[in-house]
């Protein structure tokens, strides 16, 4: 076979175009068509973050609410948290009546803690307790209680005078002052939260 050189300029012409074209689909074949698949594949993940992007777009407008939402909530958690803790906070619930008490000018004598009663979500604590001074102090501390952001219930009220604290089943008699006109006892119930118990399961033996 002759030179490149030698041959006719049509020939010449031929071999460049076959050349050429062999060149082409080689590079066809092994970068240019993995190039183009990628190209595919990065397209088409383009286009779903594009999906997504547009998607989670329609939101934007409710997430201000969705947060606000979300405030109000946590919000509401807090106050129910105290006004049912959801621990005993025995110690927080016995100063805050020894609080209204002072404010309201009476003496609170003695707590006396009583059984717990459990209820599904939630657990009853309930003190006697034993209280003396003048008798519209002891009304203003009874309303100053019931307007507590903790639930506190006053049952099993009875009332004497000073000079027979008996009759109110008063433990103690102490030197009541001489504006002090009244002895009263009760029991102050207080509440906790707690979660409902686990439901329990039986297993038959085989």
């Amino acid at each position: 076979m002759g030179n490149f050189s030698e041959l006719s300029g049509l020939k010449q012409w031929a071999a460049l175009v076959v050349g050429a074209a062999l060149v082409t689909v080689a590079l066809y074949f092994t970068v240019f068509k993995s190039q183009r698949a990628a190209n595919d594949s990065a397209q088409q993940n383009l286009q779903s973050k594009l999906r997504e992007n547009a998607e989670l777009e329609a939101y934007r407008p409710k997430l201000a609410d969705i947060e606000r939402q979300v405030a109000s909530l946590k919000q509401q958690l807090d106050i129910e948290r105290r006004i049912v803790p959801d621990e005993k906070e025995v110690d927080s619930f016995m100063k805050m009546l020894d609080s209204e008490a002072l404010k309201a000018g009476i003496e609170v004598r003695r707590y006396t803690a009583e059984p717990v009663s459990s209820k599904e979500f939630y657990s009853e604590l309930p003190f006697e307790i034993e209280l003396d001074g003048p008798y519209y102090s002891v009304l203003n501390f009874f309303d100053r209680v019931s307007k507590l952001e903790r639930i506190v219930d006053i049952s099993n009220l009875l009332v004497a005078t000073t000079k027979k604290p008996s009759e109110a089943k008063a433990k103690h008699t102490y030197q009541y002052a001489a504006s002090e006109s009244i002895v009263a006892t009760c029991t102050a119930t207080t509440f906790f939260s707690h979660d409902a118990p686990a439901p329990v399961t039986t297993l038959a033996k085989k």
